[in-house]
């Protein structure tokens, strides 16, 4: 672990490097020989939350030190001190490696609901963003725990949920979350981060549901022999109770874009009450040689999937679109800057 070697097409998000050393946990190998790590973010609630108004930022408690003589977020981007070159090396803790390391979680730091513990990835090919906690899923976070009344005792389904932090969180009002991603590996982080933080879903009384939803496919597998698979059961009371989705973060490639939108036009047209669809995305700016200037591909493409279910007129849905204010407090420490955007 002394010298990370970053391939061409690796990824990081800055939720990771902006964590203290000590909140990184490596504590085994994942199916295909990545590093896992358990992270603990602190929940800030209503007494030293983050609050954003007209004339900046302001909040009571103990987290004054984080903001700046502008009221801005200051996150410290590395550790204080080191070397000649003015920064410390960074060296993950290691608990153990393996499967069986699931009984060394409980050397974490003891439970709270102020505390929620997500294993995750990092330094990870795009395939596999999912593994890794990205801005979005927070400020996701965040619009839920400042409009508990929009939840309170929903049925809701996340899409392209990756380690389930935006469904745990969620699961803290609502009364069922289905958790939805695809692969094996993924929707398995997703079940252990469920049964990492039921110290917060049991005072909650909410319920999280794992299961498979494949955006490149026409249905839901509901096949017995498949892992988290959906039962006809799961299936019907989806289309019964369910009036709230949820996508955080998850439009990166056009062609995953597509199915998303596909997928949630055909879920929608099939449930039985009016829904709420809120996405949260942040918009990656890349200099492109089509366009020899810097854009945000992946996020116009998805406006633009937008505007085509906004304008779709079949008589099944009507949609409506309309922007969502940032101007809501903030519940967990990272930069809310301003490429995030939510709808």
């Amino acid at each position: 672990m002394d010298a990370i070697t970053f391939r061409s097409d690796t990824v990081l998000s800055d939720i990771h490097l902006l964590q203290p050393n000590t909140q990184h946990l490596m504590v085994r190998l994942n199916a295909v020989g990545q590093p896992v790590f358990v992270s603990q973010f602190k929940i800030l609630w209503d007494s030293e939350q983050l609050d954003c108004r007209e004339d900046g930022w302001r909040r009571s408690g103990s987290l004054e030190l984080l903001l700046d003589e502008d009221g801005d977020l200051d996150v410290v981007r590395r550790p204080r001190g080191g070397d000649a070159l003015g920064r410390d090396r960074i060296y993950p803790i290691i608990l153990s490696k393996g499967e069986e390391a699931a009984s060394d979680r409980d050397e974490l730091e003891e439970s709270d609901r102020s505390v929620i513990k997500i294993e995750h990835t990092m330094a990870t090919p795009l395939e596999d963003v999912g593994k890794q906690v990205w801005r979005g899923a927070f400020l996701m976070a965040d619009f839920i725990l400042s409009h508990r009344d929009l939840f309170q005792g929903c049925t809701v389904l996340e899409l392209g949920a990756g380690t389930g932090v935006t469904s745990i969180i969620m699961a803290t009002v609502a009364k069922k979350v289905y958790c939805t991603d695809v692969g094996q590996d993924l929707l398995s982080m997703c079940e252990r981060n469920v049964a990492l933080n039921k110290h917060i879903l049991e005072s909650a009384d909410g319920e999280v549901k794992v299961c498979e939803l494949d955006w490149m496919r026409d249905d839901f597998c509901t096949d017995p022999e498949v892992e988290f698979s959906w039962t006809e059961d799961e299936v019907a009371d989806l289309h019964d109770n369910t009036t709230v989705l949820i996508a955080a973060d998850v439009c990166y490639d056009d062609n995953l874009t597509d199915g998303l939108f596909r997928t949630l036009y055909r879920i929608m047209s099939n449930l039985r009450h009016p829904c709420t669809l809120y996405f949260s995305i942040e918009k990656r700016l890349n200099f492109t040689l089509q366009h020899m200037d810097v854009s945000c591909e992946a996020y116009d493409h998805f406006r633009s999937c937008l505007s085509d279910l906004k304008n779709i007129t079949d008589g099944k849905r009507i949609f409506t679109l309309e922007p969502v204010p940032l101007c809501f407090p903030q519940f967990l420490i990272y930069e809310r800057i301003k490429q995030l955007v939510s709808v």
